[in-house]
């Protein structure tokens, strides 16, 4: 399909249609993933929601978002398996017609020094977190249509180095390095492509296995004085996948309450 241009020569942006615009969001049943679904929803958009095991919880999150109006389905997936991931983007596009959004926020943390780390444990997690991104955004890069926008999830740790999240945060710094090259490859298509790094947020992930006084560190970090919240990321999200954040391309964006 040609790519539709102005009378300039460049990429013509991509005109209002009757159908709504339709979202992919993996890790959608749980945390910052199923709060993405809901902001999503509440912007008008059909939503599937993809997850890896947790259909319970996957269908409250779908039947969350058709309260709004919206139409919404299920869909189970393994990131990191490209058969499965076809099949998920298949079912957007006989359910909806097309793919106009994609959230990769499906991930894996494990925290230990890295001395200590098994390395199986680190091999579990660079498959769901290097391997599950790009096979995400491989089939995305593929069939998310003009206008439309890939978001994946990096953290705020590539930057601030905290101890005991090597394994982590070295996956997820290849995120940040596959996302911003994955922009590049997108020229000409009018597709944008950003990853959200988040700072400590108050996730079933984040939470587990923390006691309170290490909480209250990590809240204190912020100058806003608390953790972030599901809600606080999914507005990014949202804003990002909005034709009002079409400009921003290629970056990193940093939601950590101003943690430095």
């Amino acid at each position: 399909m040609p790519i539709p241009t102005s009378p300039d020569g460049t990429v013509a942006p991509a005109q209002p249609s009757a159908s709504p615009r339709v979202a992919i969001v993996t890790g959608g049943s749980r945390g910052i993933g199923r709060r993405t679904v809901g902001r999503l929803a509440a912007d008008g958009y059909a939503v599937v929601v993809g997850y890896a095991g947790n259909r319970d919880e996957a269908e409250a999150a779908m039947k969350e978002a058709v309260t709004g109006g919206v139409r919404a389905i299920a869909v189970r997936a393994d990131v990191a398996d490209e058969h499965a991931v076809a099949a998920l983007f298949d079912a957007a596009e006989a359910e909806f017609g097309g793919v106009d959004v994609v959230v990769h926020a499906a991930g894996r943390a494990r925290m230990a020094p890295i001395a200590e780390l098994d390395l199986a444990v680190l091999d579990d997690l660079h498959r769901t977190n290097i391997r599950g991104t790009f096979v995400v955004v491989q089939q995305a890069a593929r069939r998310v249509r003009p206008g439309g926008a890939i978001v994946t999830f990096s953290t705020s740790v590539v930057g601030l180095a905290f101890p005991g999240y090597g394994a982590y945060s070295a996956s997820k710094g290849a995120v940040e390095a596959l996302t911003l090259i994955l922009a590049r490859e997108l020229r000409g298509r009018d597709v944008t492509a950003n990853a959200v790094a988040p700072g400590p947020t108050a996730t079933d992930l984040f939470l587990d296995g923390k006691d309170e006084e290490t909480i209250a560190r990590l809240a204190a970090q912020s100058p806003l004085e608390r953790l972030g919240t599901p809600s606080d990321i999914a507005e990014v999200v949202a804003f990002l996948a909005s034709p009002a954040g079409h400009w921003i391309n290629g970056q990193v964006v940093r939601a950590n309450g101003g943690i430095i």
